[in-house]
């Protein structure tokens, strides 16, 4: 019995070595380039994802332009809870549209794109002197972050600091 598991054993290992290997790129150490070259890599590749989506390129514009005025006129992203299905119905368009116009047109996420606006409003609004008597998280919450790790997460991806080290930047 020990012998038969221990074949089993051998055998499924070697099978998982063999196709490791075989994967392309796992052990590459090559570098891909600056990341001019990088963001261009993805953007053809957002573009090939699409090829064949029945979305025209001038309905496209036309979306990008009304998701742009909804979220920059009517602030739709300090709502806590928003989602892509939320955002699509406002804008009378499918989940699936909105999401290959937000990959395509700003190369992010939905929640990448939105919660890019929630850190510039936080930015706006703390350099506020009346807001600096509230705690960050109050400011994070008006807008529209729901968790504190989130807020912390996105501000350090954008700003490349935690939001205590951009205050403490700004008072001084």
């Amino acid at each position: 019995n020990d012998t038969l598991i221990y074949m089993g054993v051998s055998v499924f290992v070697i099978l998982v070595v063999f196709f490791g290997i075989q994967q392309k790129n796992i052990f590459s150490t090559k570098e891909i380039g600056p990341k001019i070259k990088e963001k261009e890599v993805e953007q053809e590749q957002v573009k090939e994802k699409y090829i064949n989506s029945g979305l025209s390129e001038e309905k496209e514009a036309e979306y990008y332009e009304n998701l742009n005025n909804l979220v920059t006129q009517e602030k739709i992203y300090t709502q806590s809870e928003l989602s892509l299905s939320d955002l699509a119905s406002r804008l009378e368009i499918h989940p699936n549209y909105l999401s290959q116009i937000i990959n395509k047109k700003e190369s992010k996420t939905f929640y990448d794109y939105i919660n890019a606006y929630r850190v510039e409003e936080f930015k706006r609004l703390i350099a506020i002197s009346e807001n600096q008597q509230f705690t960050l998280m109050a400011v994070a919450y008006d807008c529209g972050f729901n968790s504190k790790s989130s807020f912390n997460r996105y501000f350090k991806k954008i700003t490349g600091q935690t939001p205590s080290q951009y205050v403490k930047a700004l008072k001084s």
